[in-house]
């Protein structure tokens, strides 16, 4: 099964580092990211999984809960979990689902037979509270992750969902941002007070609007 963005993210049941979770009930009405692993004890990942743990703060600020998957079983995630938090100097306490008959990677489709037959390559979901798969970036197992994409895209998406805006390029938190073209120029006064720029017809920048 492919997913795509829009599409309703498959709810499952799974053992984890922290005990059995069912997926949907974990998020609740958080935001989610289910993020992968080729395998337990890999230098990459470890380094991610650290990093993940030390943006504790801001992950929380955004509501949004993180899980993570591997395919190995729960007793060598708890024995990674240790050396994570010693190597990184942190504290691992998201869960860490053990997908050993690899049912969640196959819902997800994270294993891409040209790139590994057994290996999940590093698939990464943002999830909304609607259930909606609202971001995929996928990542070949030699490369790790950049976290601060991972939030800016979040900021993003959180902005986006509740005003009529998009995001330019490279835009972080606090940036002028683009309104939508289904906003008539001459409504945008009513809509946006901070005032606004007209670039071109189609290309018209405002402030954040919830700054």
């Amino acid at each position: 099964m492919s997913l795509r963005i829009g599409d309703i993210a498959p709810n499952f049941k799974a053992t984890t580092s922290i005990g059995e979770i069912d997926f949907y009930e974990y998020l609740g009405d958080s935001w989610g990211v289910l993020f992968s692993h080729p395998a337990d004890y890999t230098p990459v990942c470890t380094t991610e999984l650290g990093r993940t743990a030390s943006l504790k703060h801001e992950f929380d600020q955004r509501n949004v809960k993180v899980l993570a998957l591997s395919v190995d079983p729960v007793e060598s995630h708890l024995g990674w979990i240790k050396d994570i938090n010693e190597t990184q100097n942190t504290n691992v306490d998201f869960p860490i689902i053990a997908d050993s008959d690899k049912k969640v990677a196959e819902l997800y489709d994270m294993i891409h037979p040209n790139a590994s037959e057994t290996l999940t390559v590093r698939s990464l979901f943002v999830i909304g509270p609607d259930k909606n798969v609202k971001l995929m970036i996928v990542y070949p197992a030699s490369t790790g992750r950049n976290f601060n994409e991972v939030l800016r895209v979040i900021d993003s998406l959180q902005l986006t969902a509740n005003f009529s805006v998009a995001t330019p390029a490279d835009w972080k938190d606090g940036d002028d941002v683009i309104v939508v073209n289904s906003i008539k120029t001459e409504d945008i006064p009513a809509k946006f007070p901070k005032g606004h720029k007209v670039i071109k017809p189609y290309l018209r920048t405002t402030p954040q609007p919830n700054k």
